[in-house]
C-alpha cells in the first residue's frame, strides 16, 4: 500500500472490505474466473481505490490464501499427543467440520486453488503443509504400534476426513438439494454421523 505504513481506520475498514468483497468473488469462480472489477464492486470501491491497497488480484489472492492457511492448519497442530487418540482424531473431524459450517468461503477458496493445480500455494503444501501432516501421520503410527488405534493408514485417514468434512463445505448445494431441511439441521446430522462413523473405524481392534 501506498503512504504511511500505519493505516488510518478508514484503511483498515476498507482494506478489509477488498479481501472481505475478494473472497466471496474467488470462493464462486476461482481465481482465474475472478476479475479485479468484480472485486471492486464486491467491496463497494472504485478499481482505482481499490487498487491504492493492492496492486494487482494475485496480490488480493495471495493476502486471502496466507491469512487463510494458518487458522485452516491449526484444528491439525490441536491434536494432543498425550491425549486419547480415539477422542483426538475424532475431535480433530469435529473443528473441521465446524470450519465447513462457519467459514463455506474459506474453503471453497481452497478448493478452487487446488482445483487450478495451486498454483499460489505449491510451495507451502510441499512444505508446511507436507511437515505438518508427516507430523501428525507419525504420531497415529505411534498409537497404532501401541494398540491404542485401529491400523489405518494415517496419511489417507487425513485425507478422508478432509473430504468428509470440506464437502460440505464445497458442494452445499448438493447435500442441500438432496438433504433440505436448513443449514443447521444439516450439519448437526453430519457431526452425529461422523462421529459415529470415526468413532467406529478408530477403534483399536
Amino acid at each position: 500500500m501506498a503512504g504511511d505504513r500505519r493505516e488510518t481506520r478508514i484503511q483498515k475498514k476498507n482494506r478489509e472490505a477488498i479481501l472481505e468483497g475478494a473472497l466471496d468473488v474467488f470462493s464462486a469462480k476461482g481465481f482465474r474466473g475472478a476479475t479485479l472489477d468484480e472485486i471492486a464492486e464486491a467491496a463497494g470501491l472504485s478499481k482505482p481505490n481499490l487498487l491504492y491497497y493492492f496492486a494487482s488480484k494475485e496480490a488480493i489472492h495471495r493476502s486471502l490464501i496466507e491469512g487463510l492457511l494458518d487458522d485452516w492448519l491449526a484444528p491439525l497442530k490441536a491434536i494432543d499427543r498425550e491425549g486419547d487418540p480415539v477422542d483426538e482424531i475424532v475431535g480433530y473431524v469435529l473443528r473441521k467440520l465446524e470450519m465447513s459450517r462457519t467459514r463455506p468461503r474459506e474453503s471453497r477458496l481452497f478448493a478452487n486453488e487446488v482445483l487450478q493445480g495451486a498454483p499460489h500455494i505449491a510451495d507451502t503444501i510441499s512444505g508446511r503443509l507436507k511437515e505438518l501432516v508427516d507430523q501428525q501421520a507419525a504420531l497415529f503410527e505411534d498409537w497404532i504400534a501401541n494398540g491404542r488405534l485401529a491400523p489405518l493408514e494415517p496419511k489417507h485417514l487425513i485425507f478422508s476426513i478432509w473430504a468428509t468434512t470440506q464437502h460440505y463445505a464445497d458442494f452445499e448445494v448438493q447435500v442441500a438439494g438432496i438433504l433440505g431441511g436448513t443449514g443447521d439441521m444439516r450439519f448437526a446430522e453430519a457431526q452425529a454421523f461422523l462421529a459415529t462413523f470415526y468413532r467406529q473405524a478408530l477403534a483399536p481392534r
